[in-house]
């Protein structure tokens, strides 16, 4: 996590902010137990003592929050729990190592340790504007783009495209600088398909450009502002660099994070939410903790089990089609293979996977706003992806990339049964 200056919350903060976040996502609480992680914590510094002991506290609740992290790993409030105790183990100079009870004797205080953050803070103003921060000589910065609209349809920053389940709360993005959550509902009772109704994004302080920030949207709410009410990144020199602009009130928000040169863009079309972001590979890689970025669904996509093969889908819709099965003709939600196909085609007319994508949400749901859902998030694409060669996805690319991951899978199987086979032989000789 990047910290800056003036990031010292205290422990009351830090508890308050968790409890916001576990009223925005009451159903963590069934499996996820930060609460308990917090309480404990809150009870134990309730009453002033030494340093050193707060430094105990910290790291017993630390050790408390990483016991959760199985259950929890998806929550933003557990996210939240781990960056406040790194300001704070940050703020009272506490060592990571050490004691987690209360000690009966007085010891040294622990070392002073140097801030996680690897940048230096600076007074220069163009530390707060990605571009300019880079080293004179440096290459361009590569821009990815990630996108996530529809029943949904997730297109990560390595242009894999999938349709997903992903029912519930998943994150988007979780890196040092921001992390960005989305909730998913049935679009249609007892379907696999499900849809956007919540977003969360948090932007983490940043040395002295911006002040901690969260942005929260959800159906028939889309805010100009951050939670607090601001437009911007606080009270910072650099707070500019961080704002929010309302390009159609209630309909489509962006977000301009110059300071990582990040650019968000936030959609809610018909009753549902569409995100694409804009990111550069520095920031995308820039992840604090490698054994938990398993669900960081823009980097690594869905899990395969939360995978919808929506080719067979239509494919058999189409072939219900042909063979006329039940009442020759019937729609599907309102739509048959061939009429769905038609209406996408009004926005769509090159058949990419956004067209595909398109064809198979009004199949599964007979909703039309969903039609427009993909037109954007294609619009989206052209504003945002820095290579115009690849706007446009077929199924051809996806199939490529996964056959190439078979294919090098089947090589290495082949190459262990060569070793196998020739040390068989070589065993035979020597009998």
């Amino acid at each position: 996590m990047v910290m800056g200056k003036g990031a010292a919350p205290s422990a009351l903060q830090v508890c308050q902010f968790v409890v916001v976040f576990l009223c925005l996502f009451p159903a963590a609480t069934l499996q996820c137990k930060i609460l308990k992680c917090n309480s404990e914590f809150w009870a134990s510094t309730s009453s002033s003592g030494p340093e050193e002991e707060f430094c105990t506290a910290l790291r017993a609740y630390n050790n408390c929050v990483r016991r959760t992290a199985r259950t929890c790993r998806g929550d933003l409030a557990y996210h939240s729990a781990q960056h406040g105790i790194e300001d704070l183990m940050s703020q009272h100079n506490c060592s990571k190592e050490g004691p987690t009870t209360q000690p009966r004797a007085r010891t040294p205080p622990p070392p002073v340790q140097p801030p996680p953050d690897i940048n230096v803070p600076s007074d220069r103003p163009e530390v707060c504007h990605y571009e300019r921060s880079l080293p004179r000589n440096a290459a361009p910065p590569n821009y990815t783009h990630c996108g996530f609209f529809g029943d949904p349809h997730l297109r990560t920053f390595n242009d894999d495209f999938q349709t997903c389940k992903v029912e519930g709360a998943w994150p988007l993005i979780h890196n040092k600088y921001l992390s960005v959550q989305v909730t998913n509902t049935p679009v249609v009772p007892g379907s696999s398909a499900t849809a956007t109704s919540k977003l969360t994004v948090i932007f983490k302080n940043f040395q002295e450009c911006v002040d901690q920030k969260m942005y929260h949207a959800e159906t028939d709410e889309l805010p100009a502002a951050f939670a607090d009410g601001s437009k911007n990144g606080g009270d910072r020199h650099g707070a500019n660099t961080l704002r929010i602009v309302e390009k159609v009130p209630g309909q489509h928000v962006e977000i301009q994070a110059r300071y990582i040169g990040t650019t968000i863009v936030v959609r809610q079309v018909g009753r549902y939410l569409t995100f694409a972001v804009r990111m550069p590979e520095e920031v995308v890689n820039s992840v604090e903790d490698q054994d938990n970025q398993d669900l960081y669904l823009c980097l690594h996509g869905c899990p395969a089990n939360q995978r919808i093969d929506f080719r067979t889908f239509r494919a058999r819709a189409a072939e219900s089609q042909v063979l006329g099965r039940g009442r020759p003709g019937a729609p599907i939600n309102g739509f048959t293979y061939q009429s769905a196909m038609a209406k996408c085609k009004e926005r769509l007319p090159v058949e990419d996977l956004y067209f595909q994508s398109c064809v198979f949400d009004l199949l599964s749901s007979g909703d039309i706003n969903f039609t427009l859902a993909a037109y954007y998030a294609f619009e989206d694409v052209k504003m945002l992806h820095s290579n115009k060669d690849k706007y446009h996805l077929f199924e051809k690319d996806t199939i490529f990339n996964s056959a190439s991951e078979k294919r090098g899978f089947s090589v290495l199987i082949l190459i262990s049964l060569v070793i196998i086979l020739l040390w068989t032989d070589s065993f035979s000789i020597r009998l």
